[in-house]
């Protein structure tokens, strides 16, 4: 019996990656291919159906009707044929693990976690996938991840909490200079490292402010970074200060290139999570890591 109708499978692909990614231009920088040759497959895709999949507002993408109900349909396909792929490809035994971060928690937080339990279990081969956005990910890539979350539900994902979420402002301690801890109105004089990215769940300078009771400064002086890791290397080197989670941040505050700058801490109700594709086999080496985790909090010493 043959399979009929299929489109090309390119052109599901495309359009998985494209209303995941939310542009042409980041599906196209996924798929190493250009803008105009998304914009061709998706339109391949469509004239296939005979049905428009995706309309253009000014804010971006938009699923039709359709296209909700279509793409419902091929990512569950698309993930299964994927995960087949990769346990026929990789022959995933009971000692590995792929462990999915973003890239703040793939400095900072991850690596003593994973060398203390891998001093506990050598036998355990791991890779690591640092990718900013949980939404980014697809469940075939990883078995296990440690993302967070502004709340706990998260779709097609199992998961459980490791910590809340209590935010602090630090910077170095030549920085700091012997000076008082800062309050939130001394703050507003000070050189604030912010973070402006795609994850609009963080808890960024006006929020902080706010969540103390104050209005935020004006933000012209502020120096602003995309990404998380080079945001705190810029506090480390004394050019302001940055906003930072505890048990993250640990680890740096410990080596001495940070100091909390002020005793000012906050929270929006998220935290930190370990999160696991749901109707995928847990392994023994997923299922290691994650009772080691939980047994220990999500804390690790630096000794």
């Amino acid at each position: 019996m043959s399979i009929a109708p299929l489109p090309p499978l390119n052109t599901l692909i495309t359009f998985e990656a494209t209303v995941r990614l939310g542009s042409f231009t980041r599906a196209g920088e996924e798929l190493n291919l250009t803008q105009s040759a998304v914009s061709r497959q998706i339109a391949q895709l469509e004239a296939a159906l005979g049905r428009q999949l995706l309309t253009r507002r000014r804010h971006g993408l938009e699923l039709t009707t359709a296209g909700e109900r279509y793409l419902h349909r091929i990512r569950h396909v698309l993930e299964e044929c994927a995960d087949a792929t990769a346990q026929m490809m990789k022959n995933v035994g009971e000692n590995e693990l792929t462990v999915a971060c973003s890239s703040g928690i793939g400095q900072f937080w991850l690596p003593l976690h994973l060398s203390q339990f891998r001093r506990l279990h050598p036998e355990i081969k791991v890779s690591v996938i640092v990718r900013d956005g949980v939404m980014r990910l697809t469940s075939f890539e990883f078995d296990l991840g440690i993302y967070y979350l502004r709340q706990q539900h998260l779709i097609n994902f199992d998961t459980v909490k490791l910590f809340d979420e209590e935010m602090f402002p630090v910077c170095s301690p030549e920085y700091l200079a012997g000076r008082p801890l800062f309050t939130p109105e001394t703050l507003k004089a000070e050189t604030l490292l912010a973070l402006e990215d795609a994850q609009h769940q963080w808890i960024g300078w006006p929020e902080w402010f706010e969540l103390n009771g104050t209005f935020s400064p004006p933000m012209r002086q502020a120096l602003r970074v995309n990404h998380y890791p080079p945001l705190i290397e810029m506090a480390c080197l004394g050019s302001g200060v940055a906003l930072a989670w505890r048990h993250i941040i640990d680890g740096v505050i410990r080596s001495g290139r940070l100091v909390q700058a002020s005793a000012s801490c906050v929270s929006k109700g998220g935290g930190f999570f370990i999160i696991t594709p749901q109707h995928r086999h847990e392994n023994r080496a997923t299922r290691l890591f994650k009772r080691w985790l939980i047994d220990n909090n999500g804390t690790a010493s630096g000794n």
